[in-house]
């Protein structure tokens, strides 16, 4: 059984209305919401990139029952891993039983703004399996002192735990990577509908784990329309190879995206109102091996967006 989710954007989207798309997902037939964590937008003109963990306390108060989780988190280098241990042991005392942290080896973008040195793939994975192990072993609830390779912690203890502690699944665009969140992950995020990626999850242990993906699309009745709003907003979903992680700056994405045109996002968004081009876009995911799907509608258009799903697309792939 596929289990389809709404993603909130916090680059699209300020924290009110964050809470607010929350709710209506609570109250609709999405199973389950992911949260984006970023410090920068990815272009000036989506305008908005609030704190996150701000925006899981208000979405808490909002909702009752909505499953959430980050995608992505990054606990490597603007966040030292020992916060966001607290952080997500209080996030999910706020959610019990209803939150996951999702975590990865990030974008440049927003990891470079304390002005340390953004390191090679290679290693960021190195940090990214010691901060997990750090987050999992400050959740034991001891004092504790750590010195690892890149992390220290000095007589700290969470004293704030849920009864339940969250999942850690993990992001990965690549079959190292997927392989690594199947071996200390308690879930896979994908980037892409890639069976190589759930290949090497599973190879790494991940048989058992859910795994997320996330599309994005953009509805509007006109699919001219939400071509030109996906565009807009958006054009960073059709930049090649691995610019989304490297570059430093909005302005840099800014001028990255001058060469892509409405044509280009059309091929990446599924943009419009016909059901079964959004239907034949999760279900991509899907036959790639994916059991959960987020889906990431583009513009200020929530409310529509749901009820649009909740009648024309969710019966047909839940």
């Amino acid at each position: 059984m596929t289990e389809i989710g709404h993603k909130l954007i916090c680059e699209e989207h300020g924290p009110n209305d964050l809470a607010e798309y929350a709710r209506l997902a609570d109250e609709s037939a999405f199973d389950f919401a992911m949260i984006s964590d970023h410090f920068h937008p990815w272009t000036s003109s989506q305008g908005e990139s609030p704190l996150v963990w701000n925006v899981i306390g208000a979405i808490s108060q909002a909702t009752d029952d909505l499953t959430l989780g980050t995608s992505i988190t990054c606990p490597i280098l603007r966040y030292h891993p020992a916060i966001i241990a607290q952080a997500a042991a209080t996030a999910g005392v706020q959610l019990p039983g209803r939150f996951f942290l999702g975590v990865g080896t990030g974008e440049n973008l927003s990891e470079h703004v304390l002005g340390d040195r953004w390191p090679e793939h290679r290693v960021r994975l190195e940090m990214l399996e010691e901060a997990v192990d750090l987050i999992r072993t400050l959740w034991e609830g001891e004092t504790t002192s750590y010195r690892g390779e890149y992390y220290t912690v000095e007589n700290a203890r969470i004293y704030t735990l849920p009864e339940e502690l969250p999942p850690i699944p993990i992001a990965a665009d690549g079959p190292k990577t997927a392989r690594k969140a199947g071996e200390i992950g308690d879930g896979l995020v994908g980037v892409a509908p890639d069976p190589n990626l759930i290949e090497a999850f599973e190879d790494g242990g991940g048989e058992d784990k859910p795994r997320y993906a996330e599309i994005d699309v953009c509805y509007a009745e006109d699919e001219q329309e939400a071509i030109e709003t996906a565009h807009e907003i958006w054009p960073q979903a059709a930049l090649p190879g691995e610019l989304l992680w490297e570059l430093r700056t909005p302005a840099h994405f800014e001028q990255a995206t001058e060469a892509v045109t409405a044509e280009d996002v059309a091929e990446v968004v599924v943009c419009g109102s016909d059901p079964e081009e959004h239907i034949e876009g999760i279900r991509e995911y899907v036959d790639a091996g994916y059991d959960h799907v987020a889906v990431h509608n583009v513009g200020s258009n929530q409310a529509e967006f749901v009820e649009f799903y909740e009648e024309e697309v969710l019966p047909a792939v839940q």
